[in-house]
């Protein structure tokens, strides 16, 4: 399969910790925003985003909901131990169904001062409306990428795992945010429009919009739209290889509706703004699912491994509306309302897009994938646009400032 052969180091910058968001704003909105359009750079404020984004395009939100997916045990010895919850492994890996699973379930998972819990059951307690509830987990097999299954059970076993994590977990904030989560996170760490429980981080270009905003946005005719990705260690996992083709990008679940899918279809016309990193991979892994479906012929559930845009079979000149038309009419063969599948898919530059005319994003880290894929997106000037914004006191990361970026051409 092939890979394109860049090298990791030409994507790094000097980022100061002081630049790193560690609070949201106190309203969402009044982030700054930079814009970056036709090799201009000009700055605004996030609630006027409406004065910038042109009538009657589409933008595409990223809908996932952020589980409570970081647990601390304690052990006897005073030992704290960290499970990070990445994807369900047992009895189903489906994350809605292993999160709607009562007593037990096994997930695959990050686990903090891994050296102190050799074996043994690790518990913790907590109170839910005057009921005693004892979780205890228990590591199992070695998984590599420094993760492992751990199975988690619970007493009085009625509530599902989604509540039991709602109530003894803690919100997984990034370790670059290097204060305690809050209260206020529960909140602020979600976009206001999140509704399908699932992610381990947050879609976090989405945590800039408030309902004015929305309503603006509407009042200029611009059409919402939805899909579902996600966010799980293939986003987050840091780039530790010098030649990018060597990295691997994990696999996260992505959920479409067929209405949706139909709907760009016809209104492909429209340009099409993705809200997020998040947004802009789901919204381009739709075509190439539906290629994957011409090309391949043979009627087997699509999926997107890392390379495939770049393999000669599939990057060839089918249209938007060919692909997209032939995952819908998949989809209604196969008596399907929506495409819920994986797609590894990694766009770094050299990457031609398909779909998406313009994305809003915010600042990402040094040599990693998200910046990568700005790269992309607007090219080498991506350098101009991060130097401008450490000159000009944006805020990084997860918390901070955001961009809009118009598809350079």
């Amino acid at each position: 399969m092939p890979a394109p052969d860049i090298q990791i180091k030409d994507y790094d910058y000097l980022l100061p910790h002081s630049r790193i968001a560690q609070y949201p704003l106190e309203q969402r909105d009044e982030s700054k925003l930079l814009i970056w359009k036709e090799g201009n750079i000009t700055e605004s404020v996030f609630a006027k985003i409406g004065d910038v984004l042109p009538a009657d395009s589409i933008l595409v939100f990223n809908d996932t909901k952020v589980i409570r997916a970081r647990l601390i045990f304690s052990k006897n010895t005073g030992a704290t131990i960290e499970v990070f919850c990445l994807e369900p492994l047992l009895p189903v890996t489906e994350i809605h169904a292993s999160l709607a699973q009562t007593e037990t379930c096994t997930w695959k998972c990050l686990v903090g001062n891994v050296k102190r819990w050799k074996d043994g059951i690790l518990e913790k307690s907590f109170i839910l409306e005057g009921n005693s509830y004892i979780l205890s987990a228990e590591k199992k097999e070695t998984l590599g990428d420094g993760c492992f299954s751990v199975t988690f059970r619970w007493k009085p076993s009625e509530l599902s795992f989604s509540e039991i994590i709602g109530w003894a977990g803690l919100v997984p904030l990034p370790p670059y945010i290097t204060r305690a989560s809050m209260s206020l996170d529960s909140i602020r760490y979600q976009t206001i429009y999140a509704k399908h429980e699932g992610s381990v981080a947050a879609p976090t270009a989405g945590l800039h919009f408030t309902e004015s905003t929305l309503e603006i946005l509407k009042k200029k005719n611009i059409v919402f739209k939805h899909v579902t990705l996600h966010v799980g260690i293939g986003t987050f996992k840091p780039v530790s290889v010098a030649n990018i083709a060597t990295h691997i990008m994990h696999s996260e679940k992505v959920s479409v509706e067929l209405s949706t899918l139909r709907d760009l279809v016809r209104d492909l016309r429209k340009p099409v703004f993705a809200i997020g990193t998040t947004s802009v991979r789901t919204l381009e892994s739709l075509y190439w699912l539906g290629v994957k479906l011409i090309i391949d012929g043979d009627g087997r559930h699509p999926e997107i491994r890392q390379w495939d845009a770049y393999d000669p079979i599939y990057d060839q000149d089918i249209s938007c509306t060919e692909a997209l038309s032939a995952l819908a009419d998949y989809l209604e063969k196969t008596g399907c309302n929506q495409y819920t599948g994986g797609t590894a898919l990694m766009i770094v530059p050299g990457y031609r897009f398909r779909i998406v005319k313009g994305m809003i994003t915010n600042f990402h880290m040094p040599q990693s994938t998200l910046l990568l894929l700005v790269a992309a997106f607007i090219g080498e000037k991506w350098k101009v646009v991060y130097e401008y914004a450490l000159q000009h006191d944006f805020r990084f990361l997860s918390y901070g400032d955001a961009c809009l970026f118009f598809r350079r051409t």
